[in-house]
């Protein structure tokens, strides 16, 4: 974060599956000198569509702008930014820890309780956690874990996010075009 102006912003953006996008997405900020933080793609709840969900520090303005861009691209069906308080939000933390460390102290999986997260592999060389939850969760876990000196590996998701309205924004629009007859 460079200024205390600016804010994390997310990203819905819908498109046709096509080669290419991703590019013509990422091209945009490169050109604003806005580094993405997170990136996912996925399919949509809608046939033929992906959703690209992409987290920015910006401003207002300069969000707008690069949204207003990303949506003029051709195979862009919509595109919308979002504060945090407007989505629900989810990520996965994947920890690989020593087991002989993990062994040895006791508070280590005590720590993992607390936080909610899973054990989810063991073998004699090390083992695997596995948190749900949103990124300063995730990262806290990181801290607390990395704090007894037992990480050998650390590693989490980009961010999924659907809206807290009843569907996806992007519905509204395609029906609305749809009934435009475009």
């Amino acid at each position: 974060m460079n200024n205390s102006k600016e804010k994390l912003y997310t990203l819905l953006v819908y498109s046709e599956n096509v080669a290419g996008i991703l590019n013509q997405i990422t091209a945009v900020f490169t050109r604003r000198q806005v580094n993405i933080e997170s990136l996912n793609v996925s399919a949509s709840s809608i046939p033929g569509v992906h959703k690209y969900t992409i987290t920015a520090w910006s401003d207002e303005d300069q969000i707008n702008k690069i949204t207003r861009q990303i949506e003029k691209k051709i195979d862009v069906v919509k595109a919308n930014y979002f504060t945090d308080d407007q989505l629900f939000i989810r990520e996965t933390g994947l920890y690989k820890l020593s087991t002989e460390k993990v062994m040895a102290n006791a508070e280590i999986s005590r720590t993992i309780r607390r936080f909610g997260a899973s054990i989810i592999e063991v073998n004699p060389t090390y083992v695997i956690v596995m948190m749900y939850g949103v990124t300063e969760q995730i990262v806290d876990l990181y801290r607390a874990l990395d704090a007894y000196d037992c990480v050998l590996q650390y590693t989490r998701s980009g961010r999924i996010a659907v809206t807290r309205g009843m569907q996806e924004q992007v519905s509204a629009f395609l029906e609305e075009r749809e009934r435009s007859g475009k």
